[in-house]
């Protein structure tokens, strides 16, 4: 794809990999020329034009181009003996000065008729149809007809497909725009109101294509009920093809919309049905700071109201928050536990699927995986039952990971992750890929495959950003950084470390997990002999840490810097190891357990103790054999016959 834009855009993709960017500089004084001589068909231009057309169009193609059909318009140059001159001198001429004014030279221009024609084209879209723009300007065929060829000839519109069926489009979307914003804003607003009631009335077999156009032209049009109603079905449109940024953006319009209408009762319950409604569809993008401040305002008046079906999707948001921004997890409990409770009462199953995931991921991160895998297999029940494709890809995803990686079940992780990644291909959603191909690629490390591993953690990454899905990003970049630190490439490792914790910092998303990647980019400079460590900044990262799952991790990543940074901290490499072999067995965290003993056993070696490396070996292959984890397992018998 290919986008141009003007250099007043701030554009958002600068920090993603998938771009170039092309400078188009402005056009030299020769090139300009030559472009104008080719508009204009000769080659000869007397001296004063083309001072006028250097000056005024100051190098933009757009603008060269526009300006010289309006001088020919305006009939302010003439052409004599195939030479190209002003009819005047300069300083008689009212010459437009700015592109705005060349366009609205040659729209001013135009018959009236033809030009309420554009005028009402430039309020439907840039490309709008023929059967359309007859609907709302009522006219006879034969006079519509010629309004239109008019605008063709004058360039400002050009036609595609063929006719009646044929498709009117603006050569450039700055001709639209200044179009549109000649109208005046009473008359802009009767239009909208009326290419809304045209489209439905000429799509009546086919709305659903047409929800989101709806919803734009009512909100304009001041018809705020029907912009509501509109915005509301384009929502539930995305987020059956998981396209959940978009759902966002119709379900803000509809709050928009709502709230611009007389707040009676049934006004504000619609108030609470919506910022709901966007809360949910925010957390599922794991936007948690934005889903609460979407439902703060209106959490008193579901309680007093008592409307327990948005109160348990209101709970089920506040659980999300208080896990994974304050990292404060006995809170979401209580709330996940009310929101399940309350979902109960009313039969709300959308609470029972989200609240039970949401319930499952924290209780996860808190190690208490069997509690876990009953509310995340509850979630995928429901969705099988509803033969909901990409929920089922994104549940078994978040199975293999919170249920079956971190407990170090990786058969059951292989099966399920490999589901989730045929299931995303099926959906075809950008959503579901994104956690399906960290899952399979996870399993990959943990099996030992780590090249496979690195490709299909990379697609993930790329899938996440795509649509800025920043949670799950920074877990395909820890990931990566865990892989390439295996594969000894230390500087790709500390790279993928680094994104992962700027990513969450930037969202003020799981800060525990982002100082966890601030130890593990440590670990990989050490490892790349960059010896320049703050010591204390590590130990404060495992003081602060809130997060069960992540305690073994930090205590192993923090020894093994100890024991490759210099002799002297080798005690202290023992301690710190020691303690990531306690909390891992404490949390049963048992493939990283696995990792623990072959780390100590690497310390023992170094200190030629070669009856305790063999111990750690053995307890290392024991371990990993348990777990499934074939590749670790070899790569620890090896380790044990070489010594």
């Amino acid at each position: 794809m290919i986008f141009t834009y003007r250099p007043e855009f701030v554009h958002t993709w600068g920090a993603k990999s998938y771009h170039n960017q092309l400078t188009l500089h402005r056009l030299s004084n020769r090139e300009s020329l030559e472009m104008a001589t080719h508009i204009l068909g000769t080659k000869e231009i007397e001296k004063g034009l083309e001072e006028l057309v250097l000056e005024k169009t100051e190098g933009v193609p757009f603008f060269i181009e526009e300006f010289i059909k309006s001088l020919k318009d305006l009939k302010i140059i003439e052409r004599k003996e195939n030479v190209y001159r002003l009819t005047k001198d300069v300083h008689q001429l009212t010459v437009p000065s700015t592109i705005q004014d060349v366009i609205m030279a040659r729209v001013d221009s135009l018959p009236e008729g033809a030009k309420e024609v554009l005028q009402t084209g430039s309020v439907i879209e840039r490309e709008f149809s023929y059967p359309l723009v007859k609907h709302i300007m009522g006219l006879p065929e034969q006079e519509l007809l010629s309004h239109l060829s008019i605008i063709k000839d004058s360039e400002l519109l050009y036609e595609r497909g063929i006719f009646p069926q044929s498709n009117y489009i603006f050569k450039h979307a700055l001709t639209r725009e200044v179009v549109y914003d000649s109208i005046l804003a009473k008359r802009k607003k009767k239009l909208h109101e009326e290419i809304g009631n045209a489209i439905e009335e000429l799509n009546k077999d086919n709305l659903s294509a047409h929800y989101e156009v709806l919803s734009e032209h009512y909100f304009l049009g001041e018809n705020y009920l029907k912009s509501a109603e509109y915005s509301k079905l384009a929502s539930r449109k995305a987020e059956k093809t998981a396209s959940l940024n978009d759902a966002i953006v119709f379900a803000k319009k509809r709050i928009a919309s709502i709230e611009q209408l007389p707040q009676t009762e049934d006004v504000e319950k619609q108030i609470i049905d919506a910022r709901t409604v966007l809360g949910l569809y925010m957390v599922q993008m794991m936007y948690h700071i934005e889903a609460k401040e979407a439902v703060d305002p209106i959490t008193d008046l579901a309680i007093k109201h008592n409307y327990k079906r948005r109160l348990c999707q209101i709970y089920s948001i506040l659980g999300s928050y208080y896990w994974s921004i304050e990292e404060n997890y006995p809170e979401a409990f209580r709330a996940f536990e009310e929101a399940l409770k309350i979902s109960g009462e009313v039969k709300d199953i959308l609470t029972s699927v989200l609240a039970s995931v949401w319930f499952g991921n924290a209780l996860g991160f808190n190690c208490e995986f069997e509690k876990s895998l009953n509310h995340t297999q509850r979630a995928l029940d429901i969705n099988l039952a509803a033969r909901n494709l990409w929920g089922i890809s994104t549940i078994k995803s978040i199975l293999a990971l919170f249920c079956y990686y971190y407990p170090g079940k990786i058969k059951l992780m292989a099966q399920i992750s490999s589901e989730a990644v045929d299931g995303a291909e099926e959906s075809g959603d950008i959503y579901s890929k994104a956690h399906a191909y960290n899952a399979y690629g996870i399993f990959c490390y943990a099996n030992g495959h780590l090249e496979v591993a690195e490709g299909h953690l990379l697609k993930a990454a790329e899938f996440c950003e795509k649509i800025n899905y920043h949670v799950w990003n920074f877990c395909a970049r820890f990931n990566l950084g865990e892989v390439y630190f295996e594969l000894r490439d230390f500087q790709k490792s500390k790279e993928h470390y680094e994104k992962g914790s700027i990513i969450l910092d930037k969202i003020r998303c799981l800060p525990s997990w982002s100082n966890l990647g601030k130890v593990g980019l440590v670990r990989s400079k050490v490892m790349n002999k960059e010896k320049d460590v703050d010591l204390e900044s590590l130990y404060a990262h495992s003081r602060n840490n809130r997060v069960k799952v992540i305690e073994g991790y930090m205590s192993r990543y923090i020894g093994e810097i100890l024991l490759n940074i210099d002799e002297q901290h080798i005690s202290e490499a023992v301690h710190w190891i020691q303690k990531a072999i306690e909390v891992d067995q404490k949390n049963r965290m048992m493939f990283n357990l696995g990792r623990d003993y072959l780390l100590f056993a690497d310390l023992f070696k170094r200190k030629g103790d070669r009856l305790k490396a063999q111990e750690n070996l053995g307890k290392a292959i024991e371990i990993f054999e348990g777990c499934g984890a074939d590749g670790w397992m070899e790569k620890a018998e090896k380790e044990l016959i070489s010594l």
